[in-house]
């Protein structure tokens, strides 16, 4: 497992401040295709339970709200589920910390868990929470990065010798055997795991023409079908609960 701890880093009360100035100010978004790819992932049905935990700016729980789901985004940074709140008040928000979450047992139909366990303090305690809150028989989508991604760090570490940051105070990347040891460590069963080039098909006409007017972008998109698994950017976990 590769790590990159800032200095400031103390505990968990730095962290969560240092989130709330950076959903102050640049925040942390993707294109909505990204989000509405991995809410496919799930094949949710309409009416179901979804969580999205470190939802960060809430986007992915605004778009499964208008999906049909009853959505519900946490997050431990306040000023990224105030931006949330604000773009969809009819989802339901509330702030902790997702290694200890004020939620019963077996809530959740659906989890959604994207490119932020790597960032916590413990994440095998993130794991363990999100295999407790899932329901028997229910689906969890986790987002976790490659340490060894073709198109991203052995890319990056080809032109500046280190492997990249992102700038946030804690980030791991570990491989998909040593991310897939933590998660089966925590209660959840793999199903399948999916290749993620930062790339997805386009699911709007917007991000169509987006992608159709970035070379580079439609270049890794064509190329990432060309990759094995092992080699991609992150890995996108589809789990259950352990039975």
């Amino acid at each position: 497992m590769l790590e990159i701890r800032h200095e400031y880093l103390t505990d968990e009360f730095s962290t969560r401040d240092a989130y709330n100035e950076i959903y102050s100010t640049k925040g942390i978004l993707h294109r909505d295709s990204i989000y509405l790819w991995l809410i496919k992932l799930l094949q949710p049905q309409s009416g179901k339970t979804l969580i999205d935990i470190a939802c960060g700016e809430g986007r992915l729980v605004t778009l499964a709200k208008k999906h049909g789901l009853k959505s519900i985004g946490t997050d431990f940074a306040i000023e990224g589920v105030i931006k949330g709140k604000m773009e969809s008040p009819d989802a339901e928000w509330f702030t902790a910390d997702g290694e200890s979450l004020p939620l019963r047992d077996s809530i959740a139909d659906y989890v959604a868990h994207v490119g932020s366990l790597e960032h916590y303090l413990n994440p095998e305690e993130g794991a363990k929470e999100i295999a407790r809150i899932l329901k028997p028989g229910g689906k969890a989508c986790i987002l976790l990065p490659n340490a060894f991604g073709l198109l991203g760090n052995i890319h990056y570490v080809l032109r500046n010798g280190d492997i990249f940051d992102d700038g946030q105070p804690l980030q791991r990347y570990g491989t998909r055997r040593a991310w897939q040891r933590i998660l089966e460590a925590a209660g959840l069963e793999i199903t399948s795991v999916i290749g993620y080039f930062e790339i997805t098909p386009p699911q709007s006409f917007g991000d169509l023409i987006w992608l159709f007017t970035h070379p580079k972008k439609l270049a890794r998109f064509l190329i990432s079908h060309l990759l094995p698994t092992n080699l991609c950017n992150d890995f996108v976990y589809l789990c259950t609960k352990h039975e």
